[in-house]
């Protein structure tokens, strides 16, 4: 199961802007839910959002105090030009953006949650 980027491009051209996010969150994918379980309650030291709102974008989730954004992907985005697109409006945000593919959030959550430590750490000492 997952989202494409024309479909929420649609829903917030819609004017759905304002619940696409509540939306998202009530749709997790099984990646989204995985990874949620971990990033919540600031098991990785740091507060996260699911489904957050940046610019015309809902990423994933978002530590908003680091300006971290994390994406999850499927198997639609590969060599994706909309993702690319999507995350140079992002970092014009000034977020960084951080991307994995549901597979490996699925099948190697520990390298995941390492790899976002490993950020968090880096945009900590940035600050």
């Amino acid at each position: 199961m997952g989202r494409g980027i024309k479909e929420v491009r649609r829903w917030l051209g819609s004017g759905l802007r304002g619940g696409v996010a509540r939306r998202l969150r009530k749709e997790p994918t099984d990646a989204e839910k995985r990874l949620w379980w971990h990033l919540r309650g600031r098991q990785l030291g740091v507060h996260f959002t699911r489904q957050f709102q940046i610019g015309d974008f809902v990423t994933d989730f978002a530590c908003r105090r680091l300006k971290l954004a994390i994406e999850l992907d499927g198997g639609q985005h590969a060599d994706n030009a909309e993702d690319e697109e999507r995350t140079r409006l992002i970092v014009a945000h000034g977020y960084r953006v951080v991307r994995f593919w549901n597979n490996d959030v699925l099948q190697n959550t520990d390298g995941v949650l390492q790899a976002i430590a490993e950020k968090i750490a880096i945009a900590r000492n940035e600050r």
